[in-house]
């Protein structure tokens, strides 16, 4: 055990010392690996898992993911979102920050990408609620917190390597990822009311649209909807009825939807040969960034089991009598401290091979663990120092002040600290669905 903190420290130092999190766990992994056998055992550890990583067909989920977020993206589809949504909720006080935050929870359930999905809103949304003199505190936050909803709402990229490190069910993680987060964006929007309503000047009220007006607006998703049934329905075999007969895995399910996503972006005229040229480097781009702190966190993950951390903390959790709900408390107050320090996905793959083995072996749900392990990770995206959703945000939008968006992000984490007790309180909330399938 004393190996694996020593270890778990040398990586915090490297991070902090700005080396990449990938070669941190790597390098620390393997050296605690050639640690605890030999160098020959380290190295021949170490190419393995590069080689399975490289061959591992359910891996292949991941770039099919990324390609339909950003096929969706250069679809313009995001603008139609924001347009039904501002239909809808623009009349209201602080109306236009509400439908940029269930403009993106429209499209994270077709994007998968928190950073994507917050760099996208702040093209369309920023722009018209300066227009109507929203306070650039309220609408950088609205667009910041926002997109945190991409990694939960699915498909999501964070659920799937979850899925693959635990050996959960992805399908189980995408359906149980669906009541939370509806919950988040409606808790979203309390915390918009609650800005308005203590500075109404923040949030003035847009133009009220007529029916007709917003049934035109419901007209222009549609391609929205097609790809998000396409995508969760073929997962969970709602065309699984004569003739079709049609029941997608989670990979099959990615090539659908960036198949049906490359389709509607060519339907609509908003791609040319240079665009599909830059989706596909992103993606290759995106892909191996992933791929590279995926076989580091796995480097790293070895050594720690070899090392014993996971029985280890199992043994002490026993002989010190600890009931699971605070053991589960006391995880919870590791990743938000964390969460101030360490980007999202570096933080889950970082302690999801320590922590897991003890949560499952109290008792918990491996579906439900995983989904407080993203809303975690969603509220780390907005806090400070790190807010990883916040610094994209000030280099889209570069004249408002880091300080003003952290100011305006406020409210949101805290709603969002109160979803995560609602989701460890209540259970329920978080496996109706995938209990019910």
């Amino acid at each position: 055990m004393v190996e694996s903190l020593i270890g778990f420290a040398a990586v915090l130092i490297l991070v902090l010392l700005r080396l990449p999190i990938a070669f941190a766990m790597g390098v620390v992994g393997m050296a605690g690996y050639a640690y605890e056998t030999s160098v020959r055992g380290a190295v021949s550890m170490s190419g393995r898992l590069l080689i399975d990583t490289a061959q591992d067909y359910g891996l292949s989920v991941v770039p099919l993911f990324i390609l339909m977020g950003l096929f969706v993206n250069k679809g313009g589809l995001s603008r139609e979102l924001y347009r039904v949504s501002y239909a809808f909720l623009g009349h209201f006080r602080g109306g236009l920050a509400m439908a940029t935050i269930v403009a993106c929870g429209g499209f994270s359930a077709i994007c998968g990408s928190s950073l994507a999905t917050a760099a996208t809103m702040s093209k369309v949304a920023m722009p018209q609620m300066r227009r109507y003199g929203y306070a650039d505190s309220l609408s950088t936050a609205s667009i910041a917190a926002g997109g945190t909803l991409g990694i939960l709402i699915p498909p999501s990229v964070i659920l799937v390597i979850y899925g693959l490190l635990t050996e959960t069910s992805i399908g189980s993680l995408f359906i149980a990822g669906i009541v939370p987060g509806a919950i988040g964006i409606l808790f979203y929007l309390g915390a918009v009311r609650f800005t308005v309503g203590r500075n109404p000047a923040a949030g003035p009220a847009g133009e009220r649209m007529d029916w007709k007006e917003r049934f035109e607006a419901v007209r222009g998703v549609w391609a929205v909807l097609a790809l998000f049934v396409l995508v969760i329905g073929g997962l969970y075999g709602a065309f699984n009825v004569w003739p079709l007969n049609l029941t997608f895995s989670p990979t099959e399910a990615a090539g659908m939807g960036a198949m049906g996503a490359f389709a509607i972006a060519l339907f609509r005229g908003g791609l040319s040969f240079s665009d599909v040229k830059e989706v596909l480097i992103e993606t290759s781009y995106t892909t191996a960034s992933l791929f590279a702190v995926l076989i580091g966190a796995w480097i790293f993950s070895n050594f720690v089991n070899l090392a014993g951390l996971p029985e280890a903390l199992l043994a002490l959790v026993d002989q010190a009598g600890f009931s699971p709900m605070l053991v589960m408390l006391c995880i919870l107050v590791v990743y938000l401290v964390l969460g101030c320090v360490f980007e999202s996905l570096s933080m889950l793959l970082l302690t999801v091979p320590i922590f897991f083995p003890l949560v499952v072996s109290l008792g918990f749900d491996p579906v439900w663990f995983g989904i407080i392990v993203v809303v975690v990770t969603e509220i780390s995206l907005i806090t400070p120092p790190v807010g990883l959703n916040v610094f994209v945000l000030k280099g889209v939008v570069e004249d408002v002040s880091t300080a003003t968006i952290f100011k305006g992000v406020t409210p949101f984490w805290i709603v969002d600290i109160l979803r995560l007790a609602l989701m460890v309180l209540v259970p329920w909330l978080v496996l109706v669905l995938p209990n019910s399938m």
